[in-house]
């Protein structure tokens, strides 16, 4: 991985897909509910256009490029750039630069949160999971994570 990674010794890490993740700040630890991870993503990482029923979703991307389409429209983002997918409105992205990507995503309330620890494995270090195509058991297990949590999954991923 290129993509500078800022990682503390005691950042609880997660393997999610082919991602690292961190929880910034848990969605329980303030009265609004709000939740900040930290993903480091290599270059073609998409996950499958989705749609989050109770949470608008906020991407800030810190390293790299990313294309992303919402509700139909592709929109390019940059480091410095902020993007939201709102709740109810179709999204997804990929990874554009060779170097992979950093962003941060911001989401007021649990659901999105919830349904990375509950799909993720833990990280044995800060490095990249070994990149893997997803099975289809693999792909029924996020779509059960993420119906569980008010993420509907409805199409493949950006080509």
């Amino acid at each position: 991985m290129n993509i500078q990674t800022n990682i503390k010794a005691e950042d609880k890490l997660y393997w999610f897909g082919n991602t690292l993740i961190a929880i910034r700040l848990a969605s329980a630890s303030g009265a609004d509910g709000l939740s900040v991870v930290e993903h480091w993503m290599p270059y073609g990482e998409a996950p499958p256009l989705h749609v989050h029923h109770n949470e608008d979703e906020v991407f800030h991307i810190l390293d790299g490029v990313m294309r992303f389409e919402v509700d139909g429209r592709e929109v390019i983002g940059r480091a410095g750039d902020t993007l939201i997918a709102p709740k109810g409105v179709p999204h997804a992205f990929r990874v554009e630069s060779l170097s992979g990507a950093r962003c941060l995503t911001l989401m007021r309330g649990a659901d999105f949160e919830t349904m990375l620890r509950e799909a993720s494995r833990p990280a044995p270090g800060p490095e990249l999971p070994p990149a893997v195509v997803p099975t289809p058991g693999m792909i029924d297990s996020l779509v059960a994570a993420c119906a569980r949590n008010h993420i509907a999954i409805i199409g493949p991923p950006l080509a």
